[in-house]
């Protein structure tokens, strides 16, 4: 008898990366027919960038979806393992002094809602690109960035159990008048273009300036023992790390595609630079006073993550045409400065925020004048240890009236002019017969260059005073009526609890009975 071997199927060849990345991603588009290409993507011309080749787009991860939930869902799985673990064991107790928690009260608000901005942005970019790789790339981020927002909110809540100002940051980041500043920032950016969009966020700020905020906020936590806050930045850096090699490498794929696209993308750089910079104040403020042990002073981070980092970055990029950000050596002049401007603010204006406020202590004092020789002693020095003694009397005093604000970045005309730390730096434009007021020349600029869009800004100072920020319903006419706590009614600021001075805060109090531990007594903790 006989037998006849079966017909074996050859076997598929399996693909490697690059191809099924281009299966997975090119291969998933297509030319539209009963409606014009330009017509279905309206946006991706009117900016004047020129793109002749879309499938010079590459993501240098190559990455696909199926890998994408993979690697996120092993990353899940770690991080809620950690904040669980840190919430059965009371970790919130582990802090190295709840005048830290403040640092959260300032993430969670302004920072955590713009993780769910740069969401809905990718996602309108997204569909905004005719660039099949590019929609593939701006969906992926717009998850992580949905993915972040999310962790966030969900780790820090924990703290809300205990200390005040975290309950409702969604609202406050609408309304509280300093969150306009980094709201401003992201709703400049939607409002924009898909290529503006992407060159503010993922090039500007992802890859520019984005270790000025993870590593003071990340490396803050864990000098201070709040680990859940450790383990989001973590899980969330990974992200980053990959958002800030696609920030790069969309604008060289911008500037590669024409030489047109060079002068364009300058003046982007030049704007989203400063406005980054001027957000990022907030930032720089918290570095110098607001974490009980400091990783390093904002003058040094400043110097090592834009100075230089940067700074071998745009050498990199002089090959396509693009120079330094316009006024980046005012930055580098600013640094020694802009955190005890900041505090001064708040130390000022803290009763009418969602965290508390204080002057610092003799030892953080020492520590700011050894990292500020040049200017801490001879200038904020005498202004703090006057606060102090007028404290000490009873007199602690906040003020009731309410600052100009800049047009452009919506922060108080407090910032100093480059070459002169005494005098205010104050500029001003007029369009179509209005005066408008800004802090810096920087300022000035993006203003100049887009008055239009600028002179809609919401500042929150003028809104307050023309009555749209109090609870609706609110009466203003009636005997005795209190303008402020109808304002922090509005924001949702319990008053006498999120607001004011550290020291007579329920945080304070709160603390000292829970731990048995009297702050006024305790050990210096300036790292």
């Amino acid at each position: 008898m006989t037998t006849q071997a079966a017909a074996k199927t050859p076997a598929t060849p399996r693909l490697g990366l690059k191809e099924r990345y281009a299966m997975m991603t090119r291969g998933l588009g297509w030319e539209t027919s009963y409606q014009s290409m330009d017509d279905v993507f309206p946006f991706d011309k009117f900016e004047g960038i020129k793109i002749h080749d879309w499938d010079k787009w590459e993501d240098p991860f190559r990455l696909t979806m199926d890998a994408y939930w993979k690697f996120q869902g092993e990353k899940e799985k770690k991080l809620y393992a950690i904040i669980d673990a840190f919430q059965q064991n009371n970790g919130q107790f582990n802090i190295s002094d709840p005048r830290y928690l403040n640092t959260l009260k300032l993430f969670l608000t302004g920072v955590s809602p713009l993780e769910y901005a740069a969401h809905r942005g990718y996602a309108m970019a997204g569909r905004s690109l005719r660039g099949v790789g590019a929609r593939v790339a701006c969906q992926m981020q717009s998850i992580d960035e949905l993915r972040h927002a999310q962790t966030q909110f969900h780790t820090i809540s924990h703290f809300n159990k205990y200390f005040h100002g975290l309950h409702d940051p969604q609202h406050m980041h609408d309304r509280v008048w300093y969150l306009s500043v980094p709201k401003s920032y992201f709703e400049d950016a939607m409002s924009a273009g898909p290529f503006e969009f992407i060159t503010a966020i993922s090039f500007s700020f992802e890859y520019v300036l984005t270790n000025l905020l993870f590593m003071p906020f990340m490396s803050g936590a864990a000098y201070n023992g709040d680990m859940a806050t450790v383990t989001f930045g973590f899980s969330a850096q990974s992200d980053e790390s990959r958002h800030m090699t696609l920030g790069l490498e969309v604008v060289k794929f911008i500037l590669e595609q024409d030489p047109d696209n060079v002068p364009i993308v300058q003046k982007w750089v030049d704007k989203w630079f400063w406005r980054g910079y001027r957000l990022l104040t907030l930032v720089a403020m918290m570095m110098d006073y607001m974490l009980p042990k400091r990783v390093m002073s904002w003058s040094e981070a400043w110097e090592m993550y834009f100075e230089k980092n940067g700074g071998a970055l745009f050498e990199d990029l002089a090959r396509y045409g693009i120079r330094m950000p316009k006024y980046h050596e005012v930055a580098s002049k600013e640094k020694s400065r802009i955190s005890h401007e900041a505090w001064a603010i708040f130390n000022n204006y803290g009763h009418a925020a969602n965290f508390n406020v204080w002057v610092p202590k003799p030892d953080e004092m020492s520590w700011l004048a050894e990292k500020y020789p040049e200017t801490f002693d001879s200038l904020y020095r005498p202004r703090f240890e006057w606060l102090a003694e007028q404290e000490k009397q009873g007199k602690r005093w906040f003020n009731n009236t309410l600052p100009m604000l800049c047009q452009t970045c919506q922060i108080p005309m407090a910032f100093t002019e480059p070459d002169d730390p005494t005098k205010i730096c104050y500029r001003e434009s007029s369009y179509h017969g209005m005066k408008y007021h800004f802090c810096s020349d920087g300022c000035k600029d993006v203003f100049d260059g887009e008055p239009e869009k600028y002179v809609q800004a919401w500042l929150p100072v003028h809104q307050i005073y023309q009555g749209n920020c109090f609870p609706e319903g609110t009466d203003p006419t009636v005997e005795g009526f209190n303008p402020l706590a109808a304002v922090l009614d509005y924001y949702h600021i319990n008053v006498g609890a999120d607001n004011g001075e550290f020291n007579t805060s329920p945080d304070k109090a709160n603390w000292e009975r829970w731990t048995g531990q009297d702050l006024s007594t305790a050990e210096p903790k300036v790292a």
